[in-house]
């Protein structure tokens, strides 16, 4: 009947339209998650925004070089790793790093595997391992004790933030613009069904807070127009006491300290215990 043949036309199109874009997340998806950024733009250097930064290198576990600068900082209280979130490289944040070394504190920020002056190519597993390497590197080669060490994130670097977290001993997190986990944001991006199901990535940040006994803040944007407001709320929920939420108005993402940099400041000391210099 040719009302049936059609109808089972549209759906048979409908089905290999589903199967092909499944394919197609299964096979480039990590091209769809990491957007890795080689060029240091503009040119940047750390004496730029006053910082008195040493350019490092560290080997992952699995064998992958690691670039990151190393800005210690005066009768610093603790010592930041800064894990940035997904676009661009080191070389674009390195005004964050100089607002955290203001706080004060040492950091270390590092590129991924792929970004930046760090080789490789970047995967889920492969990023935790920097992260590690990053802990690895100010615990041992900086003699900073676990006790000092403050693991934050953004964006992307959330993920990384909390696994890090989740298999070292960090004193606290600091989640800027984070989300609870790669199913939650692919079911808010695309429109297919079973989408969170399909990913193979996981980035569950929210299921490995729950397990932490950790201070969390959670800061984020009410119109960020990357990752939704309410991802940070999922991501805050998830959270254990103690605990801390950050709200600002306006378009932000991350690094959040361009959203408000002396209230933020004042957030990040009361939430550190530091002083006021």
């Amino acid at each position: 009947m040719p009302g049936l043949e059609t109808s089972w036309g549209i759906i048979r199109a409908v089905l290999i339209g589903l199967l092909l874009s499944v394919l197609l997340i299964r096979l480039f998806e990590e091209r769809f998650i990491f957007f890795p950024d080689i060029a240091y733009g503009g040119g940047d250097k750390p004496e730029d925004y006053g910082l008195q930064a040493e350019e490092v290198f560290l080997t992952s576990a699995d064998g992958a070089r690691i670039h990151g600068y190393w800005a210690p900082a005066p009768e610093a209280a603790y010592t930041i790793l800064l894990f940035h979130g997904n676009a661009g490289n080191l070389s674009h944040r390195l005004d964050n790093v100089a607002f955290l070394n203001l706080l004060p504190a040492n950091v270390l920020a590092i590129d991924y595997r792929g970004y930046g002056r760090s080789a490789g190519s970047p995967t889920e597993e492969g990023v935790y391992l920097d992260a590690q390497a990053a802990y690895d590197y100010v615990t041992r080669e900086r003699s900073i004790p676990p006790s000092q060490v403050v693991a934050v994130g953004q964006s992307l670097g959330v993920a990384v933030a909390v696994d890090l977290a989740a298999q070292r001993s960090v004193a606290a997190l600091i989640l800027e613009g984070g989300f609870p986990s790669a199913r939650r944001v692919a079911q808010r991006a695309i429109w297919l069904p079973g989408i969170a199901y399909v990913i193979r990535s996981k980035f569950d940040s929210a299921a490995k807070l729950k397990t932490l006994r950790i201070p969390v803040l959670v800061a984020h944007c009410r119109q960020d127009s990357v990752l939704p407001f309410s991802l940070g709320e999922e991501l805050y929920a998830a959270a254990s006491q103690p605990k801390t939420f950050v709200a600002y108005s306006g378009p932000c993402h991350e690094p959040l300290f361009h959203a408000d940099p002396v209230d933020y400041t004042a957030r990040l000391r009361e939430f550190l215990g530091i002083s006021a210099p």
